[in-house]
């Protein structure tokens, strides 16, 4: 039983050792075509990151003027725009102030007005009343003197509530 065991351990070595050699080739030849691969895209990708690369060293300084240029207005707007609200808040407050003026002068001159009204109506028309109070009266006394020279009697005769009535007005 141990004759067997000798050649069967040689044969499996011998496997082992062929898989290994099979092994290293393939990892040879994958390693070989890798670089090929690499060496290739460092020759084309070279190029294009060195224009890349001048690119932005010629774009920097210039990028870095327009975020400069572009923070500075930003600054600047910010500035006349808080001038901008001073001048509307001032201009909306004097606005404010005129219009109050305005209403107390158009409140003023309506108070005038009335007032004026309300002496017009005390001064021009009371005496009105009085004086048509008073040629009402003469006109009733004269009408009174000539129906007391037809001859009616004065006795007789009834006053009407509207005449009594004009007479107090």
């Amino acid at each position: 039983m141990q004759n067997w065991v000798g050649p069967l351990i040689a044969a499996a070595l011998l496997l082992q050792v062929s898989v290994l050699i099979a092994l290293f080739w393939t990892t040879r030849r994958t390693m070989q075509k890798l670089d090929k691969t690499v060496t290739d895209l460092n020759e084309k990708a070279g190029p294009i990151l060195t224009r890349v690369q001048i690119l932005l060293d010629d774009t920097q300084p210039k990028i870095s003027t327009m975020v400069s240029d572009a923070a500075h207005i930003v600054y600047l707007a910010r500035g006349q725009a808080q001038k901008m609200d001073r001048v509307v808040t001032d201009a909306a407050d004097r606005f404010r102030g005129q219009l109050l003026h305005i209403d107390r002068i158009v409140t003023g001159t309506m108070e005038a007005v009335e007032d004026a009204g309300s002496q017009f109506k005390t001064t021009f028309w009371r005496p009105m009343q009085r004086v048509s109070a008073l040629v009402q009266g003469i006109k009733f006394g004269l009408d009174l003197l000539r129906t007391r020279k037809a001859g009616a009697p004065a006795a007789g005769r009834e006053e009407s509530p509207e005449q009594e009535e004009e007479l107090f007005i």
